[in-house]
């Protein structure tokens, strides 16, 4: 009769200890997966990491000096990691105006999307309001509802708005990147909607709905790289993203240029034109792909940093961009010396950086 008791209460026991360990592993993984203490930010993968003390007013633009002697196109991708999505500098609070002023009388051109893009845009508009706190929480913060930029003094809901322009716009005046958001079809992959305030020589909205080998179109030796970038997009993961950078030599500052900085078939050109050296710019872009997690669509965004040719060569680099310009008809794609433009600007260009 004892010995069962005994055996009665060891069970109990052994009963409440179980109960007691699985009520405390759910409390734990409820707990860790709360909006209130992490990041939304998921799966696991998808975790930044914060830069704590971030000073946006001292830190300098990132530099890039992409001069090759002879110019090959190439997709030339970089790994990246989720960490590194939004890059922000010196630059922002004026560039972020500038864009504000474009989509306001560029809205047309600046903003777009087809009705297969709306969700794609408002889980990009989630993914960022949880991703640029938790990256930069000296500018960017949550309260619960709202989403605030101690920079601008703009606060946004955390929920996206219903209408896909709205929220494009809010995306357009809190980061610098431009974005083109891509599904994948059958015949490619397809451009559903954007934002784009740094056009550099196309209409951003002559592009949406066109699929990449299409959009692509006026690129010389596109060819050459298209179905690789295609096989690319479809196997880019969850939590994996690459890099490429993109560079020219504009002869004037503007950011927002729809057309003019390239060449196309059956555009009149005037060679080697006279060129006011104080505005000439190496234009470059830090182009990033990355798979959103849920609609899986791709974000193709792009950060336009500009450089007076003349600080190329206060480098010491004149020679390097030279040949680099005279490359543009060399390698794999010398239609690239009309297109870029190098046929007007490329002489005086080169003559002043040589000099």
């Amino acid at each position: 009769m004892i010995n069962n008791m005994f055996l009665i209460k060891a069970l109990l026991l052994l009963g409440l200890l179980t109960a007691i360990t699985a009520w405390m592993r759910s409390g734990r993984m409820k707990k860790e997966t709360s909006p209130k203490g992490k990041s939304q930010i998921s799966p696991p993968e998808l975790r930044v990491e914060p830069l704590r003390g971030f000073n946006w007013e001292t830190t300098e633009p990132l530099q890039f000096r992409p001069f090759k002697p002879i110019y090959h196109i190439t997709m030339a991708l970089k790994s990246t990691i989720p960490s590194d999505l939004i890059v922000i500098d010196r630059n922002y609070l004026p560039r972020i105006r500038e864009r504000q002023v474009t989509m306001t009388k560029h809205a047309n051109h600046a903003l777009g999307c087809l009705p297969c893009g709306i969700e794609a845009v408002q889980e990009a508009y989630s993914y960022l309001l949880d991703y640029l706190p938790a990256r930069y929480p000296t500018i960017f913060s949550q309260d619960g509802k709202l989403f605030h930029n101690r920079v601008t003094g703009i606060s946004l809901p955390l929920l996206p708005p219903e209408d896909p322009i709205a929220a494009l716009r809010s995306l357009g005046e809190t980061v610098e990147d431009d974005m083109f958001f891509l599904r994948e079809t059958a015949e490619g992959h397809q451009c559903t909607a954007f934002v784009c305030c740094c056009p550099s020589g196309f209409d951003p909205a002559t592009k949406i709905g066109k699929l990449l080998k299409d959009i692509h179109g006026p690129v010389p030796s596109y060819d050459k790289i298209g179905p690789s970038m295609e096989r690319y997009f479809s196997r880019l993961e969850v939590g994996k993203s690459a890099s490429r950078v993109n560079w020219s030599v504009t002869t004037n500052p503007g950011l927002f240029n729809v057309s003019g900085n390239h060449v196309n078939k059956g555009d009149q050109v005037e060679e080697d034109m006279e060129i006011d050296i104080d505005k000439a710019q190496v234009r470059m872009e830090l182009q990033t792909m990355t798979r959103m997690p849920k609609t899986r669509a791709i974000l193709f965004s792009f950060k336009t940093y500009l450089c007076p040719v003349k600080e190329i060569k206060a480098e010491g680099l004149g020679a390097n961009l030279a040949d680099a310009i005279e490359g543009l008809r060399k390698g794999n794609a010398p239609e690239m010396w009309v297109y870029k433009g190098g046929i007007r600007w490329g002489k005086g260009v080169c003559e002043y950086l040589r000099s």
